[in-house]
């Protein structure tokens, strides 16, 4: 098994156990185990657990914008592509109820324990504030923007907190029809 794979396998089974049981509460051994390696040959490749999860918060990083580019791409209108964050609650419905919103968990883990990635960490929030500021922007909110991306970045959070909270798939449909309802008023009286 190559060194790149090997790396590889180890974020990617860090990043899905920091998620569902946190960062705190996975040890070396629990990474070690998922990938199936000796401990020398993980500390080959990371020498602590901060180090894994700056390896995680980078990977999360790069996947997300791509996400971010992918919707862009594909929404032919801001409103399409404010509506592919919106769904993004129900095509990720199953492990939010079991285990929250990836970002808002590692995010709110983070800073409790006053860890020192959470500055890193935050920048994933902030690829997704800044992303929808340009598409309420494009739909005629300057000024407005950003208190509207906020807006939507609050309220997917908290429908991801009482859905974990509640375990209920129809409070995610629910809600995910309100915040569609929502972004249609807001593009009725941006036509006004």
């Amino acid at each position: 098994m190559s060194d790149t794979i090997t790396r590889d396998q180890i974020i990617e089974a860090a990043d899905r156990l920091f998620y569902r049981h946190g960062f705190d509460h996975t040890s070396f051994s629990d990474i070690a185990e998922a990938v199936k390696i000796s401990r020398g040959n993980f500390y080959y490749h990371f020498k602590s657990k901060d180090e894994i999860l700056d390896a995680v918060i980078a990977v999360r990083l790069v996947n997300t914008q791509k996400m971010l580019d992918q919707w862009e791409a594909q929404g032919k209108t801001a409103a399409e592509r404010i509506r592919s964050f919106i769904h993004m609650l129900i095509a990720n419905r199953a492990d939010i109820k079991m285990h929250g919103c990836p970002v808002g968990s590692l995010c709110t883990e983070l800073a409790k324990l006053l860890h020192g990635s959470r500055d890193e960490a935050n920048k994933l929030f902030t690829l997704f504030r800044t992303w929808l500021k340009r598409q309420f922007v494009e739909l005629g909110f300057a000024e407005e923007a950003d208190a509207l991306a906020m807006h939507l970045l609050a309220r997917s959070q908290g429908v991801a907190a009482l859905a974990t909270a509640f375990h209920d798939e129809k409070f995610i449909r629910h809600e995910v029809d309100e915040m569609n309802d929502w972004l249609t008023g807001c593009i009725q009286c941006a036509a006004r």
